[in-house]
């Protein structure tokens, strides 16, 4: 009983995301593909209310071939990111700067921790295939799904799946190497 209890709080407190199926057609994907020069990487982003310093959103930023966000059960749209499922599409760094800004709006009252870590491409490219074959994370499932697919990973393994947003983020802080740093 006290699971279901859990649970069902998890889902009310995550309630920035909500589940949609989006499949953007293959024109406006290949327009939007964007390679960044930085080396292969994932980026984990984790959005906390501030009054609370609860886990209100995970989403996974990979560089690889291409940059791309996995923003499972997420609300963020823009008309120059195409989505096919969770995955966003034409990352660009002013995408990137959009995207955080979403997260920490004034009325979502939240600020975002970016922690970063430096893979090697391998595990980059598997971490694309990963969220793209993964399809629309259900309702509230952003961290559920992220740690899934992290887990999975070479190097990862010590990834738990958790429904928790902040529970991911102390996981992933947990592995050497990973910088952090905090937008407000």
């Amino acid at each position: 009983m006290r699971s279901l209890v859990l649970a069902l709080c998890t889902v009310l407190a995550l309630g920035a995301c909500s589940a949609k199926s989006v499949w953007a057609p293959d024109d406006a994907v290949a327009k939007a593909v964007y390679r960044h020069n930085g080396p292969p990487k994932l980026t984990l982003l984790t959005s906390f209310k501030n009054e609370t310093g609860q886990g209100a959103h995970t989403s996974l930023m990979i560089n690889g071939s291409q940059r791309v966000i996995f923003n499972p059960s997420g609300s963020y749209n823009h008309e120059l990111t195409p989505e096919r499922h969770d995955v966003l599409f034409g990352i660009t760094p002013q995408m990137v700067d959009l995207y955080t800004d979403y997260h920490t709006r004034e009325d979502f009252k939240a600020h975002v921790l970016v922690q970063e870590i430096i893979v090697s491409r391998e595990v980059a490219e598997m971490a694309i295939r990963a969220v793209m074959a993964n399809g629309t994370a259900p309702y509230a499932q952003c961290s559920l799904s992220t740690s899934s697919i992290l887990s999975g990973l070479p190097g990862f393994g010590t990834i738990k799946q958790t429904w928790l947003p902040k529970k991911l983020s102390q996981q992933f802080g947990a592995i050497s190497g990973v910088t952090t740093r905090t937008i407000h």
